[in-house]
C-alpha cells in the first residue's frame, strides 16, 4: 500500500479536507445549535462527525483501494437550521439521528429501500431540498443588514475570489470572518485564554429520546436528504470517473458510523460528492489505481481537525450569530442554485415542485412536524393528482 503513495495524493487530500471542512462547518454548526445543541454539544457533534467520516474514508479506502471520499451531511445541517428546537429537545434530535442512521444501513443491506428512496422524484427531492437551504442562503443580505462593517468584508470576499476560484469562495469569505472577529468585534477579557483551554477534545454525550415530531420531523426528511442528495450523487461521481463499487455496502457502513457519532451530536455521515470529484479526479494522480491515497490522507486530516473541534467553536461563538450564519449561507448557494434548478427543469412536475418548494421554504410546522415533511407530502400528491389527471384524458 505504501508504494501507492505519491506528494500529489498527499497535497490533494490536504486540499480536500480544508476545503470539505471549511466550507461547510459553519452549517452544521448552525444548523446542531437550530435543533437545541449547546456550545458544548454542537462542538462535541462536529468533532463526532469529523472523526466519525475521517476514520470511515481511511477504512473504506484502504480496504477498497478505491478513492470513497466520505462528508458529513452539509444539506441535512441545513434542514436542522430550518427545523428548530423539536419536542423533547436536543436528545430528541439525537434520537432522530440515531433513527435516520439505522434507516440508512437498512437502505444498504435491503435492497427495496434503497429503491424506494431512488424513486422519489428527483424534482421534488430538490424541491424540498431548496426549500430547505433558502432560508440559510438570506443570512449574508441579513448580516450585511446588521451591520455593514461587518457583514459586507465577508460577502465580497466571497464573491471576489469566487470570480477567479470558485472552491475557494467559501474559504476566503472563512478567513474574511476570522479577521472581522478578530478586528471588529469587541473580545470580552479572557476569551482567547477560553479558546486555548477548548483544544481538550469536546466529548459530550446526549441521551437520545425517541418521539413521533423528532422521527418525522428530522429522522425521515434527514434520511431522504442524505440519500437523495449525498449518498446517490457520490456514487454518481465515482461512475464518472470510472469506479464502480456495490452501492449498499458503503452506504450501510456510513450508516454504522452515523450511529456511532450520533450519541455525541453527530447527525449523519455519509459520501461526499464534491471533494470525492476531487480525489478521484486526475489532480490526485495519473494513476487511477493510487488516487485512494489521496482520501487516506484526507481522512487522517479530518481526525486531526475533529480533534481541535472545541478551539474552533469556541472562536466561532465570540462573534454574533448572524455572521457565521453568512458563512454558512455563501456555502449553501452553489446548493441552493443547483438544486432549484434541477427542481424547476421538467416541466410536468413543475407546479407540483413549487409548492414542495413553498411549503418546505414557509417553515411553518403542523401538529410539531416541519415544513420539509409537509412540503414532500403536498408536492407528492400534487404530482400525483397531475399524473392521474393525465391519465383520465388519454
Amino acid at each position: 500500500m505504501l508504494k501507492d503513495f505519491s506528494i500529489q495524493a498527499l497535497f490533494m487530500g490536504i486540499l480536500t479536507t480544508f476545503v470539505g471542512f471549511a466550507s461547510s462547518f459553519a452549517v452544521v454548526l448552525h444548523g446542531l445549535q437550530s435543533v437545541g445543541a449547546t456550545d458544548a454539544q454542537a462542538a462535541s457533534g462536529l468533532m463526532a462527525l469529523s472523526i466519525a467520516l475521517g476514520l470511515c474514508a481511511i477504512l473504506l479506502s484502504s480496504v477498497t483501494r478505491l478513492p470513497i471520499s466520505i462528508a458529513w451531511s452539509t444539506p441535512g445541517g441545513a434542514l436542522l437550521a430550518s427545523t428548530g428546537v423539536v419536542e423533547g429537545g436536543f436528545n430528541a434530535a439525537v434520537g432522530a439521528f440515531l433513527i435516520c442512521a439505522v434507516l440508512i444501513v437498512i437502505a444498504g443491506l435491503f435492497k427495496p429501500l434503497g429503491r424506494a428512496v431512488a424513486a422519489i422524484p428527483a424534482p421534488l427531492a430538490n424541491a424540498m431540498l431548496a426549500g430547505v437551504l433558502i432560508g440559510l442562503c438570506f443570512a449574508p443580505v441579513r448580516a450585511i443588514s446588521f451591520n455593514a462593517l461587518l457583514g459586507l468584508p465577508i460577502a465580497l470576499a466571497w464573491i471576489v475570489v469566487g470570480a477567479f476560484k470558485r472552491l475557494w469562495a467559501v474559504p476566503a469569505a472563512l478567513a474574511a470572518f476570522v479577521l472581522v472577529v478578530a478586528f471588529g468585534v469587541d473580545i470580552p477579557d479572557g476569551a482567547l485564554g477560553s479558546i486555548e483551554q477548548a483544544l481538550r477534545p469536546p466529548v459530550e454525550f446526549v441521551m437520545p429520546v425517541f418521539n413521533l415530531p423528532a422521527f418525522i420531523s428530522i429522522a425521515l426528511p434527514l434520511f431522504i436528504v442524505t440519500m437523495a442528495s449525498q449518498n446517490i450523487p457520490g456514487i454518481a461521481v465515482l461512475k464518472v470517473s470510472g469506479y464502480t463499487p456495490k452501492p449498499g455496502p458503503l452506504f450501510s457502513v456510513t450508516g454504522l458510523f452515523s450511529i456511532v457519532s450520533a450519541p455525541f451530536g453527530g447527525h449523519a455521515v455519509n459520501l461526499a460528492a464534491i471533494t470525492a470529484a476531487m480525489c478521484a479526479g486526475q489532480d490526485a494522480h495519473p494513476d487511477p489505481a493510487r488516487r485512494y491515497w489521496a482520501v487516506l490522507v484526507s481522512g487522517i486530516s479530518y481526525v486531526i481537525l475533529g480533534l481541535l473541534a472545541g478551539a474552533v467553536t469556541t472562536f466561532v461563538a465570540l462573534a454574533p450569530p448572524i455572521l457565521i450564519q453568512a458563512v454558512a449561507g455563501l456555502a449553501l448557494v452553489g446548493a441552493f442554485s443547483s438544486s432549484a434548478m434541477s427542481a424547476f427543469q421538467a416541466q410536468d412536475s413543475r407546479e407540483a415542485a413549487a409548492i414542495t418548494f413553498l411549503v418546505t421554504a414557509s417553515g411553518v410546522s403542523f401538529g410539531g412536524i416541519s415544513g420539509a415533511f409537509w412540503g414532500l407530502l403536498a408536492g407528492g400528491l400534487m404530482l400525483a393528482l397531475s399524473r392521474i389527471v393525465q391519465a383520465a384524458k388519454k
